[in-house]
C-alpha cells in the first residue's frame, strides 16, 4: 500500500500480467471465465461512514465471496495497525481470518478494494493456483481479482496529488488499467462509469490503450503499415534472423521445411503457431477468440 509515498507507474510487471491472464483461462476454461461476465457493482460493495465498521466490513466481505462463488467461505475482518494493506490467513477454511490496516477505520470506502484482494487469494488458494515468488504470486491475484470483475475498485482507491498519495496492490494504476481494459474487450463493458477517482480513470485510460495495440500486432490484419513493413522484412529473413526487441512474433519451420510463425493471442495471450500462406484465418484453442492474419 503506497500511503503518501511515491506510487510506481508504467508497465514493469507487464509479462507477468499477461502470463496471468493465459494461466487463469488454462486453470478456469473459457466457459468458467464467461461467468464472471458481470462486475461487482458499487452499490454491492458501498461503505457509508456511518455504517457499522465491522458490520459493514462482514457485509462487502460477503458480497465479494458471494462475486467470486466460494459460498461456503466465510471471512472474519479485522483492524489493526500493519504496513501492508490487508493480509489474510489461508487455512484449509471454510473460516478465513482477513486483517485491514487500521487505516481503513478512517477510509471505508476503499474497504472493498482491500477485501477484493484477499478474496481473491482466498480463490487462488482453493484453485490451487500460484506463481513462483511472492512479488510474482501478487501480481497474479491483483491480475485475477481484476479479470474477473472485483479489481476496477482497487483501481479506484488510487489517488495522487502533489501532497498526498494513495494506491492498493501491487499492479501499477496503468496495470490496472490494462487489464480492465483486457475484461472490457471481453465482456463489452465500460468500467470507466463506477470511478470516482480522475487519477484512476486517466490510468484506465492509457492502459486500454495497450490493450487495444495488442489486437494490432502482425500477423493480425489489424496491424498498421509500420508493423506490416517490420513484419514483411523480418519474414524475408526468417528464420536465419533472430526476432528484433520487443517482436513479439516469431518465425520457424515446421517438419515440412514450411516457414510457420507464432504469436500471442491478444486475449489470453496463449502462443499460437499458423503457417506462412498469406490470409489465415486461425481460433485460439484456449480462449475461442477468433482471429484474422495476413502471415
Amino acid at each position: 500500500m503506497a500511503n503518501d509515498g511515491p506510487v510506481e507507474h508504467g508497465y514493469p510487471h507487464l509479462e507477468t500480467v499477461r502470463a496471468a491472464i493465459t494461466a487463469l483461462y488454462r486453470r478456469l476454461s473459457y466457459d468458467t471465465v464467461q461467468t464472471f461476465a458481470t462486475s461487482v457493482v458499487p452499490a454491492d460493495v458501498a461503505f457509508c461512514d456511518t455504517d457499522d465498521l465491522y458490520l459493514g466490513a462482514q457485509r462487502v466481505a460477503r458480497e465479494l465471496v458471494r462475486h467470486f462463488r466460494l459460498p461456503d467461505a466465510r471471512l472474519i475482518v479485522s483492524f489493526r495497525e500493519m504496513r501492508h494493506a490487508a493480509n489474510v490467513e489461508l487455512a484449509a477454511g471454510p473460516e478465513y481470518f482477513v486483517e485491514l490496516n487500521d487505516r481503513f477505520r478512517a477510509h471505508r470506502r476503499d474497504i472493498g478494494a482491500a477485501l477484493a484482494h484477499e478474496v481473491t487469494h482466498v480463490y487462488l488458494h482453493r484453485l490451487d493456483l500460484s506463481f513462483p515468488g511472492v512479488r510474482d504470486n501478487e501480481v497474479l491475484t491483483d491480475t485475477v481479482t481484476t479479470y474477473l470483475g472485483a479489481g476496477w475498485l482497487l483501481l479506484d482507491a488510487f489517488r495522487e496529488d502533489g501532497a498526498s498519495s494513495q494506491k492498493l496492490g501491487y499492479l501499477t494504476p496503468e496495470e490496472f488499467g490494462y487489464v480492465l481494459a483486457k475484461r472490457a474487450l471481453v465482456f463489452g463493458e465500460d468500467p470507466s462509469v463506477w470511478f470516482t477517482s480522475a487519477q484512476a480513470y486517466t490510468a484506465y485510460v492509457k492502459g486500454r490503450e495497450l490493450a487495444r495495440r495488442d489486437g494490432q500486432e502482425p500477423p493480425l490484419t489489424a496491424a498498421g503499415w509500420a508493423g506490416r513493413r517490420r513484419y514483411a522484412r523480418d519474414r524475408r529473413h526468417a528464420p536465419a534472423d533472430p526476432p528484433a526487441p520487443g517482436v513479439r512474433y516469431a518465425f520457424s519451420p515446421d517438419g515440412g521445411g514450411r516457414l510457420r510463425v507464432s504469436f500471442p493471442c491478444p486475449t489470453c495471450h496463449q502462443r499460437i503457431r499458423v503457417p506462412v500462406r498469406g490470409r489465415v484465418r486461425a481460433r485460439c484453442a484456449l480462449c475461442r477468440s477468433v482471429l484474422e492474419c495476413d502471415t
